[in-house]
């Protein structure tokens, strides 16, 4: 069976697993979520991810981030643009996620980049989520 939306199943399974505090969660391998996953590192939100090639699609191992009272780095992770309905953003309509607190994640002709490196090098794309 097929999946219609990969990404959102990527963030449901980090979503679920920071509830029930695991400290890794396994992801069938695309070029999208492993470029989702760096800029979640980059973001500090999770503390690593390591890709390997086993079996036919690969698998993403995203390692969760905690703190020192174990609550979980992300408090929120929402899916924004859907395939029923995409949301795309020109250049001055990157939004900004609980006034710059969050970060919202964007597929752009440079790359999977956040809000704020979009309003830096002025350009807009899709909103794939939003992250706080």
């Amino acid at each position: 069976m097929s999946m219609s939306d990969p990404l959102a199943d990527m963030l449901t399974r980090i979503r679920n697993a920071s509830m029930v505090k695991f400290a890794s969660v396994q992801i069938p391998k695309s070029n999208i979520k492993v470029n989702l996953a760096k800029t979640l590192k980059q973001e500090g939100y999770i503390s690593g991810f390591n890709v390997s090639d086993d079996g036919p699609q690969g698998q993403l191992t995203i390692d969760l981030k905690y703190g020192p009272d174990n609550e979980s780095a992300i408090t929120a992770i929402n899916r924004v643009s859907k395939p029923g309905l995409r949301k795309y953003v020109g250049v001055g309509e990157v939004p900004r996620v609980l006034n710059g607190l969050g970060v919202a994640i964007l597929s752009t002709s440079i790359g999977v980049i956040t809000d704020r490196e979009a309003r830096a090098k002025n350009v807009g794309g899709e909103i794939l989520c939003e992250v706080w």
